[in-house]
C-alpha cells in the first residue's frame, strides 16, 4: 500500500497519523484483530500470540539498542520506558506457570519456533534487514508502530485481559505488558502518565526525523508497512474453539454494540470535544466506568496490534483528558 499526497512539510508525527489511517483501518477490521479486541482467544492462543510479539520486540528492541546514538532513533530512546521484551516474557511465564528461564523450552513455544508461522517471520526479518541496513532510520517507523499503540490502550484494556484470562487475583502477573512507568519516574504510569509519554515520544519523533522530506516519507512508508506485518500477524491467529466466542453476529472492532441503556447509546459523541462540557454532568460515574470497559474491547488492538490510526488515536485522548477530568470533578 503507496503514502501518496502528504505535505512533508508537516511534523514526522503528524505524517505518521494521517499518512497511516487507511492502512490502520483496515488492519484493526481483520477477524484476528477483533478476536483480541474482544478477548476472544483461547489462553492457549492468546499465550502463542504473546509468544509471537515477544520475538517481534525482543528484534525490534535489539535493533533499537544497537543503533540508539542514530541521529534518528536516539530521541526516542528509553528501553526502561518503553521496552516491552521483559514484560512479555514475564506474562508469558506466568501464564504457563513456569520459570522467565525456562517458559522458552515450554512446548507451546517449542511448537512456535520449530515451524514458525510465516506472518512472524516476515515481521521479524524485515526489522533485522533494517537493522542491517546502511540506514537504520525506518526503525522509527516500528517502533511507533508499537510503542504508541502499546500506550494508546493502558490500564483499561489490561482490565480486560486480565477478566478473560482469570488474572484477578494474580497481582498484576501476567498482565505487565500493558503497564508502564511514569515518565521519569517509578511508579506505574495512570492515563495522564500515558499520555504524557505520548507527548515526549512524538516530540523526539519529530526532532530526529527533522525536516528532511525523503527522510519522512521513507518512514512513513516503513510504518505503513509495519501495519501490513501486524496484518500478518493477526493472520496467524487460530480461531476460538468455543461456538459462542467465534460468533459472527459480534460486533466488528471498533464499533461496539452498546445495548446498556445506562450508556451513551452513540460513543462517538463523547469524543466530540465540543459536546463533552455540555454532556459530561449527565453520566454517572458507573455508567462512565461501565462504557470504558466496552470501549476498552474495541481498542484493543491498539494495544496489542499497534494501532495509531489519526482520527481514533485523536478522538481516543479527547476522550482520556475528558475523563481524567470527570474524575477529578468525582
Amino acid at each position: 500500500m503507496a503514502v501518496i499526497d502528504m505535505d512533508l512539510s508537516q511534523p514526522i508525527a503528524t505524517l505518521l497519523r494521517t499518512g497511516t489511517a487507511d492502512i490502520h483501518k483496515e488492519t484493526e477490521n481483520s477477524k484476528g484483530a477483533g478476536w483480541l479486541a474482544r478477548c476472544e482467544l483461547d489462553r492457549e492462543e492468546y499465550v502463542r500470540f504473546i509468544m509471537m510479539l515477544w520475538h517481534v520486540y525482543d528484534t525490534l528492541e535489539q535493533a533499537l539498542e544497537r543503533h540508539s546514538a542514530h541521529p534518528v532513533l536516539s530521541p526516542t530512546y528509553s528501553p526502561a520506558l518503553l521496552n516491552r521484551a521483559p514484560a512479555l516474557a514475564s506474562d508469558i511465564s506466568h501464564l504457563l506457570q513456569t520459570s522467565e528461564a525456562s517458559w522458552q523450552s515450554h512446548p507451546l513455544h517449542q511448537s512456535l519456533t520449530s515451524s514458525p508461522p510465516q506472518g512472524l517471520t516476515a515481521y521479524t526479518s524485515r526489522i533485522s534487514a533494517i537493522s542491517d541496513s546502511a540506514d537504520p532510520s525506518p526503525l522509527l517507523a516500528h517502533s511507533y508502530v508499537r510503542y504508541l499503540g502499546d500506550l494508546s490502550g493502558g490500564q483499561i484494556v489490561r482490565r480486560q485481559v486480565v477478566k478473560a484470562y482469570g488474572l484477578q487475583n494474580d497481582g498484576g502477573l501476567g498482565s505487565s505488558f500493558y503497564e508502564f512507568k511514569q515518565l521519569g519516574g517509578e511508579k506505574s504510569g495512570n492515563i495522564g502518565d500515558l499520555k504524557k509519554i505520548k507527548e515526549w515520544y512524538r516530540d523526539g519523533m519529530n526532532q530526529g526525523a527533522g525536516d528532511n522530506p525523503d527522510r519522512k516519507f521513507a518512514i512513513v512508508q516503513e510504518a505503513v508497512m509495519a501495519f501490513e506485518l501486524n496484518g500478518g500477524l493477526f493472520d496467524e491467529l487460530r480461531a476460538p474453539t468455543s461456538p459462542h466466542l467465534d460468533d459472527p453476529s459480534s460486533p466488528p472492532l471498533g464499533n461496539p454494540n452498546i445495548s446498556d441503556p445506562s450508556l451513551p447509546q452513540e460513543p462517538k459523541v463523547v469524543f466530540d470535544s465540543e459536546v463533552i462540557s455540555s454532556k459530561e454532568s449527565t453520566f454517572s460515574v458507573s455508567a462512565v466506568l461501565s462504557f470504558i470497559l466496552a470501549l476498552g474491547l474495541a481498542h484493543f488492538a491498539l494495544v496489542v496490534g499497534g494501532f495509531t490510526g489519526a482520527k481514533g488515536l485523536a478522538k481516543w485522548e479527547i476522550f482520556q483528558e475528558w475523563f481524567e477530568g470527570l474524575l477529578a470533578a468525582n
